[in-house]
């Protein structure tokens, strides 16, 4: 691609997964608007992120992913964000302290709103409407009117974006992070898993290790990293005229950076070399995430990574590969010996989500069996192969919702109209989503033991 790039060069390209909004020039107005909004996150924030997945591909950190399937606006209450960030905050500490990796926490969150379709339109009892396509494009209601685009959920998206970030930031600088609190953090329903003794008994390590420390004279409010976290945002960049109106120019650097959120993706359907979601992206210098789904070929994969990190440029990119449990093993190699054998640096990521979603009592679902097996054959192709397994990609919550069949409390499928709350795909709850950090944590310590040199023992 050797076309020059500018923010609005994508409205040249083919493009999918976009809505027909009835009324252009509204739309074009408040586009107009946001463009003269101030950014959400700042460029030396998404530097600052590069960097720490510049970390993470050379195995040195770990990417944990994270959030709803798509955010609503029925749902921004800030008990639901401090939950979310909590049940962030125990993952991270278990992958921390039970592997001993620092942990890169990335939330799908202050920006995850639009979502792809597999199809335009949805049938209910012989009645058909366009699909909904997030909060930000349409409304979930099955009716006519509140299917169609409105430019003004634009304005709504940005607003919510703000205060969501508003509250992470103070969250995670303000105390809440201290891992002192690592014990409030069991508050709430989680309190009563089955996973929640493990979680105790690494919290009592926690507060042993900082009495340790202070007994050293090392004092956590004077260390802020011990008190304090770093959390960033991430979201598909689907709703192209957003993005565009989001992107700006870096006063340091002259680079253009999207300002709507730290790190960006490019979903399995909207990857099409010649289209206009991978020609936006590749102008942007934020960290991109690219998902590579089973029809994804590797010489497909090569010329993807050419076009969006063509520097080889450590942390730029991060693969985030959603194969199905039946499949990654069989996907997985191909992908990993075509980008070792030309060098790339890259994230390889795991989204053990999206390629084990299923229909149970008529509900969408996902069996946590089938979740852990993708994490656990992802684990075991890079052993085999010799590379890093570096992240988690998932949907969750921190609610006590039953989306997601099995784990430690076995939800059935009958379970699941208890408290089916996604607007779109099934996440994983607060239970599910540790359990899985617990098996995160093994995995880790497996890839750190075969990494461990063998010690040399002098002669007496």
């Amino acid at each position: 691609m050797t076309e020059r790039w500018s923010p609005d060069s994508w409205r040249s390209k083919p493009i999918v997964q976009v809505p027909g909004y009835p009324d252009e020039a509204a739309l074009k107005a408040v586009e107009e608007q946001l463009g003269t909004f101030p950014p959400l996150v700042f460029a030396g924030e998404a530097r600052k992120l590069k960097r720490a997945l510049a970390k993470v591909s050379a195995g040195e950190a770990f990417l944990l992913q994270g959030g709803d399937c798509a955010e609503s606006f029925a749902e921004h209450r800030a008990d639901n964000i401090r939950d979310f960030f909590r049940v962030v905050l125990q993952m991270a500490v278990v992958l921390t302290f039970a592997a001993s990796s620092p942990v890169v926490k990335v939330g799908r969150v202050a920006g995850q709103f639009a979502k792809p379709r597999s199809s335009d339109v949805e049938t209910i009892n012989g009645v058909t409407l366009p699909s909904y396509r997030g909060d930000i494009i349409n409304d979930s209601a099955f009716t006519a009117e509140s299917r169609i685009p409105d430019p003004q959920r634009l304005l709504r998206a940005y607003r919510q974006s703000a205060a969501t970030l508003n509250l992470i930031r103070a969250f995670a600088t303000g105390g809440y992070a201290n891992l002192e609190n690592a014990h409030q953090w069991m508050l709430g329903f989680i309190k009563d898993s089955p996973q929640s003794g493990r979680y105790q008994e690494i919290a009592e390590r926690i507060s042993e290790s900082l009495d340790f420390m202070r007994a050293c004279g090392i004092d956590p409010e004077v260390h802020p990293e011990l008190r304090t976290t770093d959390f960033y945002t991430s979201h598909e960049a689907l709703l192209l005229g957003f993005e565009q109106a989001m992107t700006r120019v870096d006063s340091t650097s002259g680079d253009w950076y999207a300002t709507s959120g730290h790190m960006l993706w490019i979903g399995d359907r909207t990857r099409q070399k010649d289209h206009a979601h991978i020609e936006f992206a590749r102008g942007v210098k934020n960290p991109l995430g690219l998902k590579c789904g089973p029809s994804l070929k590797p010489d497909n994969l090569i010329e993807l990574i050419d076009l969006l990190n063509p520097e080889n440029e450590a942390g730029r990119l991060t693969l985030i590969v959603r194969a199905g449990s039946d499949k990654v093993a069989e996907v997985l190699p191909g992908f990993i010996r075509a980008v070792q054998k030309e060098g790339k640096n890259v994230v390889w990521s795991c989204d053990p989500m999206h390629g084990n979603t299923i229909t149970a009592n008529g509900y969408k679902t996902r069996p946590f069996d089938r979740i852990l097996k993708e994490v656990t054959d992802f684990f075991a192709v890079h052993r085999a192969e010799g590379t890093y397994a570096g992240g988690i990609h998932i949907e969750m919550t921190g609610q006590n919702v039953t989306e997601c069949t099995g784990g430690a409390r076995a939800i059935s499928d009958t379970d699941l109209s208890d408290r089916y709350h996604t607007f779109c795909d099934p996440r994983l709850n607060a239970e599910q989503a540790i359990e899985l950090a617990f098996l995160l944590a093994e995995q880790l310590k497996k890839e750190r033991a075969g990494k461990e040199r063998p010690r040399i023992v002098a002669a007496e």
